[in-house]
């Protein structure tokens, strides 16, 4: 599993460790130095700026030769209370790198614990390829927050990517159930099912409605003949993807502008949209032609009313409705989508 965090590279990471060790050194060497009359030198009486660098840098290493020490309570004083942490902190920046190796692993099981006692009802995304990824923009277009989301995908490289542009991933199989509990589907809301292989669709579907009877289950299907399949899998939702850029081809033949308003109602955040919300108080007992935005079909229980259908004449409050409508200029005013 892939979290996403802030990279920094290996020559920056070591700029930064000098820089500090670098303060700690200078800040050390002033303190000696505005304080020098208080130092005894066992060489000569005087402590210069280069016998102050010297001590420093023997103080802070723990060598400690003694050849230059504090002798007056004052400067001992110092030594307790600035120069001594000073030296805890230089060492702590000089095995910093060894420190974080050692702590890294704790340090990230740590993170995954907290992150999945977070979770609830978000959404996984299996597949991040083309499909995957566009699903995944849409969600993000109306609405949903990026940490809301995770991915599951076979290829590192993909996860890896995708971690570095904010995304919770899981690399391995979404058909072993260990790789759907790693993504807490059992605690998810959806999930999209968008492999490169139909047999593959089947059995993810089949082992997310194991793991989680209640959960919306989205999947797409290269070829039609198989989209039955997928919903006697326990798919709620299947969308065929060869035959619908099919469908698009032969109407860009027909009516290429009409092609392009399909292209804008689906595709989210930009010019018009296609959202499903519930219908309002206000729009209880009336038409779906008195409604505020263009009515494509109203959902009543599990069926479809079209928009001249005579039982869509009358909406009800315990209906949905599919609509048309111009896209919010930003994600937090987008209409419900789910």
């Amino acid at each position: 599993m892939l979290l996403p965090q802030s990279t920094v590279g290996p020559l920056v990471q070591v700029a930064r460790r000098l820089l500090a060790a670098g303060a700690v050194l200078l800040a050390t060497v002033l303190l000696v130095y505005m304080d020098r009359d208080e130092y005894a030198d066992n060489h000569d009486d005087s402590v210069s700026f280069l016998d102050s660098v010297y001590y420093t840098t023997v103080t802070l290493s723990t060598t400690g030769y003694g050849d230059i020490a504090p002798v007056s309570d004052g400067a001992r004083l110092v030594n307790i209370l600035l120069v001594t942490p000073l030296r805890v902190l230089f060492l702590i920046i000089l095995v910093g790198t060894t420190l974080e190796v050692l702590t890294e692993r704790t340090r990230e099981q740590w993170r995954q614990t907290r992150w999945r006692s977070d979770l609830r009802d978000h959404t996984v995304v299996v597949g991040f390829g083309t499909k995957g990824r566009s699903a995944a923009q849409t969600l993000l277009s109306t609405g949903t927050a990026r940490e809301r989301l995770v991915l599951i995908d076979t290829s590192h490289h993909v996860i890896k990517l995708a971690a570095e542009e904010g995304y919770a991933g899981v690399i391995g199989d979404a058909t072993r159930s260990d790789i759907l509990v790693r993504a807490e589907v059992q605690r998810a809301k959806q999930i999209v099912v968008a492999p490169q292989r139909d047999d593959t669709a089947v059995l993810v579907i089949l082992t997310a409605r194991q793991l989680n009877p209640k959960l919306r289950i989205v999947a797409t299907v290269r070829e039609e003949e198989n989209a039955p399949l997928l919903r006697q899998s326990g798919a709620d939702s299947v969308i065929t993807s060869s035959s619908a850029a099919g469908r698009l081809l032969g109407l860009s033949v027909l009516s290429p502008n009409a092609s392009s308003v399909m292209e804008d109602l689906i595709q989210q955040g930009t010019g018009l949209s296609l959202s499903e919300r519930p219908v309002t108080k206000a729009e209880a007992g009336r038409s779906p032609r008195e409604c505020g935005d263009l009515v494509v079909t109203v959902v009543r229980g599990h069926r479809l009313l079209g928009f001249d259908d005579p039982e869509a004449a009358t909406l009800q409050l315990t209906d949905r409705v599919v609509v048309i409508h111009r896209s919010s200029p930003s994600p937090s005013t987008a209409p419900d989508a789910n």
